[in-house]
């Protein structure tokens, strides 16, 4: 019988770094993903298959939600930095961190750039939390390897 309380992945939440700036605590994480694109080529008297040959790589926009509240002014802050026009693309690390605040697991991206930033819907019908999202575009996944970055 399975114990959901010792099971690490249950209730997890997601700390969010953009070049050492903490962003803060969101409790859902979407979007850590790649495709390799896939370019089939025909060989000419190769009837049998085609070659199937990696193409590009892909990696999808990473979202990130969370209740309203005194973190969102984080967010803020570092998109008003960014209100003159110039974007830099920099290094951000999503960490996913058990309920007793203990890192899980942790995902470094490379050349990331805010794409869209969704703050709350107001409404007086329904009793819904306000939330915000944050969407990064990145280039793709950089790992430590012996203290050098890969």
């Amino acid at each position: 019988m399975n114990d959901v309380g010792k099971d690490p992945a249950i209730d997890l939440f997601f700390k969010v770094e953009i070049d050492s700036q903490n962003l803060g605590s969101f409790i859902s994480c979407s979007g850590l993903s790649m495709e390799v694109n896939i370019e089939p080529v025909k060989e000419g008297g190769n009837n049998g298959f085609s070659w199937k040959l990696p193409g590009r790589v892909e990696y999808s926009n990473v979202k990130l939600t969370r209740p309203i509240g005194p973190e969102s002014n984080l967010v803020s802050k570092w998109i008003a930095g960014m209100s003159s026009g110039d974007f830099f693309r920099t290094k951000a690390v999503i960490t996913a961190l058990t309920p007793m605040g203990e890192e899980l697991v942790s995902w470094t991206l490379a050349g990331v750039i805010p794409v869209k930033w969704e703050g709350p819907s107001f409404s007086a019908e329904g009793g819904k939390v306000a939330q915000e999202t944050l969407e990064l575009a990145h280039h793709g996944f950089e790992y430590k390897d012996e203290n050098k970055w890969v």
